[in-house]
């Protein structure tokens, strides 16, 4: 059984960094797309951040120059780095798992498995 794990979630004050991380487990782990979703209240789950099994990695504007996606496959795990935080980053934040690879990385139609959340506040 596939699941998904996420940490590192937390409240922070913009211009602060947080690092979340989600654990892997039961998935062809070095295979496939990884990916990192947030959603806030009120508004559709957005794709923000993927990792391929190429190390291809895919941005969506709002973050571009300040978060980062990496993989560590000894330890099945995912990461997010996030630098420059805004208030508008404020959201619960998801990591997912995809069994195919073709599509459009950043979208949540491509993936198969989710974690549960991990909620970042960010304050001005």
């Amino acid at each position: 059984q596939v699941q998904l794990v996420e940490s590192g979630g937390g409240s922070v004050q913009a211009g602060g960094s947080l690092r979340l991380s989600c654990a892997v487990s039961g998935y062809g782990y070095s295979s496939h797309c990884l990916g990192w979703f947030r959603q806030a209240p009120g508004k559709a789950r957005e794709g923000i951040a993927a990792i391929d099994s190429d190390e291809r990695r895919t941005y969506v504007d709002s973050v571009k120059g300040r978060f980062t996606i990496s993989k560590d496959n000894a330890k099945n795990t995912l990461y997010l780095q996030m630098n420059s935080l805004k208030p508008e980053d404020t959201a619960m934040y998801y990591c997912a798992a995809a069994t195919q690879t073709s599509g459009d990385p950043l979208s949540p139609a491509l993936y198969n498995y989710w974690g549960q959340g991990t909620q970042v506040t960010v304050s001005s």
